[in-house]
């Protein structure tokens, strides 16, 4: 599974990509990972420091991409992975807010919450990414119309 949302520079897409996101774990279409609840308000609240990010250090359109692909080994996790593409191409830069400070903890959530994330250049901008290792989705039984497993 693999879906984008084009992101405009304004701070109200930030909650459409939230709605986005859990609308596309929970469209029931197969899957290969099924995020618990936890998980998934994680995913949620990291599309909501990397959007975030894009949209106000930018000011310039961006790309959300969600992207589950099934491990090749059984019973293995899953990763569950994020990107925002944005057109500028200037390093990521962590922070640590201090004290009462209401801007500076983004990447900071980004690094506790994810198991992974990172960032490449893209072009002339780059590419920010994170990744959440879900349980896998059950194997699909052989046969009936209710095969495979939905995201949720």
């Amino acid at each position: 599974m693999e879906e984008q949302l084009e992101v405009a520079p304004e701070p109200a897409e930030v909650g459409r990509a939230r709605r986005w996101v859990r609308a596309q774990l929970g469209r029931g279409q197969p899957c290969p990972a099924r995020p618990d609840e936890g998980q998934t308000d994680t995913l949620i609240l990291l599309v909501s420091e990397l959007v975030t990010n894009a949209v106000v250090h930018t000011g310039r359109p961006a790309v959300l991409r969600l992207a589950v692909r099934r491990d090749p080994v059984p019973g293995r996790n899953v990763p569950v992975r994020l990107e925002v593409v944005d057109r500028d191409g200037r390093a990521p830069r962590p922070r640590r807010a201090e004290g009462e400070e209401t801007c500076g903890r983004g990447l900071e959530l980004v690094e506790v919450l994810a198991d992974r994330w990172g960032w490449q250049t893209e072009g002339k901008g780059k590419r920010v990414w994170c990744e959440v290792d879900c349980a896998p989705a059950p194997e699909p039984a052989p046969a009936g119309p209710a095969a495979g497993a939905a995201c949720s």
